[in-house]
């Protein structure tokens, strides 16, 4: 009798999410941490969307922009948290086909999205402090709702050929995916085909992406630690400084975990699978879940909404 598992197949009706190979007896252990930060993912990035909706001082590019980044937040992190907790809590490891590549696309297009949502606050902090007095001429409201346009629209190009090539192709081989989510490359791996197209344009997309954004982020930031340090006396500097420390915080939060995880895939070919699998987690979900502490710890304007908040709700 053949296995259901490893039956030809074209088109599968459904994969099989193992969670973390390896792990498995320690999945109910591993979902404390995971659970408990999508709480806080989930409860902090609702109060940044909630704050910035009601706090009409806030209405401005700078937290237009925070306000995707939570949206963003929040669609990554529940793109993968449910599930994979689910299969640590209930062994509920099957997903169906389509709602795989639903998975895979929103996963890839919310940190493409976020990627260029830390470019458009990089630049507007370069407004902000190298030409303050054109930064309302310049950041209008439509340049700002054309930004954020730009941004997800690009996001949403960029990998909807991830979806395309993955369903192109014939799993013949296993519906078995050894990891927590529908990663791109972990579904196409399972392909009884020649998949260099899916792994040229997924590493393309990935150089294109983080090289770009970067490079840009840095070129905004040169540019305004230059106008800082021409500032005449120190607490100018540190006040001006401390108005783009948020930015800052959140981008080495968000692109450190992905640079180390890029790093042990490239020269980590001796570090366990269940390691590589849950650095792929954590670099999607810790940044999700730092992002609004950072900035309600580091933005005096969230931070004294919210006090003011709690305050009222516990009288």
């Amino acid at each position: 009798m053949t296995d259901s598992n490893t039956t030809n197949f074209i088109n599968p009706s459904t994969f099989i999410l193992l969670g973390i190979p390896g792990l498995e007896v320690a999945h109910v252990w591993i979902s404390i941490p995971f659970s408990a930060m999508y709480a806080v993912a989930v409860l902090g990035n609702f109060s940044i969307l909630f704050i910035v909706k009601m706090e009409l001082s806030l209405h401005v590019p700078m937290y237009y922009f925070l306000w995707m980044l939570a949206v963003s937040d929040l669609i990554l992190s529940t793109s993968i948290l449910p599930k994979m907790l689910s299969i640590f809590w209930f062994n509920s490891k099957e997903i169906d086909f389509s709602a795989c590549l639903t998975q895979m696309f929103f996963i890839h297009c919310a940190a493409v999205t976020e990627s260029g949502i830390f470019v458009a606050m990089a630049f507007d902090r370069y407004v902000a402090i190298c030409d303050p007095l054109r930064h309302s001429t310049i950041l209008t409201n439509p340049v700002v709702v054309k930004i954020s346009l730009a941004v997800v629209l690009r996001g949403g190009m960029l990998i909807l050929p991830f979806l395309f090539l993955a369903r192109r192709w014939p799993y013949c081989r296993t519906n078995i995916i050894p990891h927590s989510y529908c990663e791109h490359m972990a579904v196409v791996k399972l392909a009884c085909a020649d998949i260099r197209v899916s792994s040229y344009y997924s590493l393309s997309v990935t150089f294109l992406v983080i090289a770009l954004d970067v490079f840009c982020i840095a070129v905004s930031y040169i540019q305004i630690l230059r106008a800082i340090f021409s500032l005449p006396t120190k607490d100018a500097q540190l006040k001006t400084f401390g108005t783009c420390g948020s930015h800052l915080f959140v981008i080495l939060a968000s692109y450190i975990p992905v640079l180390f995880s890029a790093l042990m895939h490239r020269f980590g070919h001796n570090v366990a699978v269940h390691f590589h699998i849950l650095m792929a987690n954590a670099y999607l979900i810790v940044p999700a879940t730092l992002h609004p502490i950072i900035y309600g710890v580091r933005t005096k304007q969230i931070r004294n909404r919210l006090l003011q908040l709690l305050t009222h709700k516990g009288m």
